[in-house]
């Protein structure tokens, strides 16, 4: 089988590359991996130094829009899996050319490229965002999708036409949508990687508001499993929520946080809401359950382990770390 994975040298592209590859996440045995990134500011070649020298991979430098690389890579691959995307909801609303170029143009020149080869196979990689924010409940698939950031806006569209190929052209496309991923190698801007990082540096960790936004969280293996299961098992057409993680509210993110690396109760600073900030995302997962997910790693262990992973690998974060606390401390 020839896969080619899109975006995976970022943080959950890379840890799906290399469970396929270390055996991780179950695969077919011929499995070939080629994978295609534009090595923005989030892509790092060293994400998946664990399998660099794994002859079943080839790495590609390039942009998914780019409509004549496209015409030559695609072609003899069996299936896509789609992960390439400008993602940080705060880089949206400070300006969003680039998540259009990347989200909605990329996406349908992949889709486009993938139909014009024949691939017999393709996974959209989505986000909950694209159904904005829900007071009680949950998101079931057939929930309607009303994003409210640039960003998910852009994942929305994308979402739309992955389902038009499907629907226009047959193109054997699924959509999984995703909540909160969390883990080692995650780029220093987000959430968990941002409040540990200026823990382990002694630095009061910069909260939103009052800390009452919740958001369902998942370790990226699992987010990862869930993807080759839908890649194996999903209907073309279909929508699946990757659910079955934990709902917790920033405020209790944070605290946890600062327990686990031994800082100061007063290690917060509440900051200004971003704008738009959508209040609580919740995924019914059960489709996908009826799939055979199931998580495996609980959010008490996962945490932990991330933590120690940011502690024992500062050469990583380090220097990438500049850029993203500017992004984090100059948000609109």
């Amino acid at each position: 089988m020839r896969l080619l994975v899109t975006g995976a040298a970022g943080f959950i592209g890379s840890n799906y590359v290399c469970g396929l590859l270390s055996g991780a996440l179950t695969a077919p045995p011929d499995i070939r991996v080629t994978v295609l990134d534009k090595l923005t500011y989030a892509g790092n070649l060293a994400n998946l130094d664990p399998v660099t020298g794994d002859p079943r991979l080839t790495f590609v430098e390039g942009d998914i829009a780019d409509d004549d690389l496209l015409a030559r890579l695609v072609p003899g691959h069996d299936a896509i899996v789609n992960f390439a995307a400008e993602s940080h909801v705060d880089r949206s609303i400070a300006g969003s050319q680039d998540f259009v170029h990347a989200n909605v143009v990329g996406t349908h020149a992949l889709l486009q490229a993938a139909l014009d080869a024949r691939v017999e196979r393709f996974v959209q990689v989505s986000t909950d965002e694209v159904y904005g924010s829900i007071a009680e409940g949950s998101w079931s698939e057939d929930s309607p999708v009303r994003p409210n950031s640039p960003y998910a806006a852009t994942k929305a569209a994308a979402d739309m036409l992955a389902c038009a190929f499907a629907r226009t052209h047959g193109l054997n496309v699924s959509i999984t949508r995703c909540g909160n991923n969390y883990g080692p190698r995650q780029y220093p801007e987000k959430l968990i990687p941002l409040f540990i990082t200026h823990l382990l540096e002694g630095r009061p960790v910069p909260l939103y508001g009052d800390g009452g936004n919740i958001r369902h969280w998942i370790h990226v293996e699992d987010h990862c499993r869930a993807v080759q299961l839908v890649l194996h098992k999903g209907e073309p057409g279909a929508v699946y929520n990757v659910g079955g993680g934990r709902e917790l509210t920033n405020m209790s993110i944070a605290g946890q946080l600062i327990e686990a690396c031994g800082s100061p109760a007063d290690s917060i600073r509440h900051v200004p809401d971003r704008p738009g900030h959508d209040y609580r995302y919740s995924l019914d997962g059960g489709k996908l359950r009826d799939l055979g997910f199931t998580p495996r790693i609980g959010f008490e262990e996962g945490l932990a382990a991330t933590v120690r992973w940011y502690r024992e690998n500062r050469s990583w974060w380090e220097p990438l770390k500049d850029i993203a606390t500017k992004v984090a401390e100059n948000r609109p």
